[in-house]
């Protein structure tokens, strides 16, 4: 490996230490529902995130919910000294890959068979605490 893809990779793996992230591998489910859920809570505080997982009729709503609650206690164990409820925790980022892709055969009409794709994905979810902009505006005198 060169040294600026190694440098990239110890930059990436710093910034996870510092944020807290759940991961969900080969979830059952296809790509395109997945992010139809996730589009819904990126962005959102936590509360407001778990209350519209846990109200929807979505199936993919279910394993999301589950995994937003993991990765809060990923950040309960990294912040001990924190409590969750006085922070103002947001859901930073969800990634939704795609996994692997189950071929199987359907029988069809006159001897033939159909493809069916069974579709999987990876989901990452991240938390973080909302960050404060403050902006500073420098005061330009002209003279």
């Amino acid at each position: 490996m060169g040294a600026r893809k190694r440098n990239a990779s110890e930059a990436r793996k710093a910034e996870l230490k510092t944020v807290a992230f759940a991961k969900l591998n080969e979830c059952p489910t296809s790509p395109r529902k997945m992010r139809l859920v996730a589009d819904m809570i990126r962005g959102k505080k936590v509360d407001t995130a778990l209350a519209m997982l846990r109200f929807s009729t979505k199936e993919a709503s279910v394993r999301l919910e589950k995994l937003l609650l993991s990765a809060l206690s990923n950040w309960q164990a990294k912040n001990e000294s924190l409590k969750i409820e006085e922070q103002e925790l947001v859901v930073k980022e969800v990634h939704v890959d795609g996994g692997r892709m189950l071929k199987r055969m359907r029988p069809a009409p006159q001897g033939r068979g159909y493809r069916v794709r069974k579709r999987s994905n990876h989901v990452t979810l991240i938390v973080d605490t909302k960050a404060v902009k403050k902006e500073t505006k420098e005061s330009t005198t002209t003279n």
